[in-house]
């Protein structure tokens, strides 16, 4: 993932303001690492990765150049989306990301591992099993 963040990064530093002393490109750069991380580590829960993005960045941008700056962001979004849905799961694993999705009674996140190809432990199976189950169907209400 570290690709799309610096490609986002480096299409955008036409746009940026350069002032001195000024940690925008820092903060930028740090922005996108971010949202490529939450990205791979949960998609699935990251409603619009690029409108949170963008809000991030666009007091580092000039007025002019937001409106390009959303596309730079969205396009490049787009594809890191497209490579995490088409890439083994194998080819994902990051550091620390092989832990369990679930939580523990107290709240705290499980630390077993996951099972191959699953995102849950053998204690929480049972998690991925009801995501993966035939939607339920509702009758119309017959009127009394």
């Amino acid at each position: 993932m570290y690709q799309f963040s610096r490609a986002i990064y480096r299409d955008l530093l036409p746009y940026m303001v350069d002032r001195r002393g000024d940690q925008s490109h820092r903060r930028v750069l740090e922005a996108c690492e971010q949202t490529m991380d939450r990205l791979l580590a949960d998609r699935w829960h990251f409603a619009r990765p690029s409108k949170v993005l963008f809000a991030e960045i666009r007091n580092h941008i000039p007025m002019e150049g937001q409106q390009r700056a959303l596309e730079i962001v969205d396009r490049n979004i787009r594809m890191a989306i497209r490579f995490l849905e088409t890439a083994p799961p194998e080819d994902l694993l990051i550091a620390g990301a092989r832990e369990c999705r679930a939580h523990t009674r107290k709240g705290t996140p499980c630390e077993r591992e996951r099972l191959p190809g699953l995102d849950y432990c053998p204690s929480h199976k049972h998690l991925e099993e009801e995501h993966e189950a035939a939607p339920i169907v509702f009758s119309p209400a017959r009127a009394a």
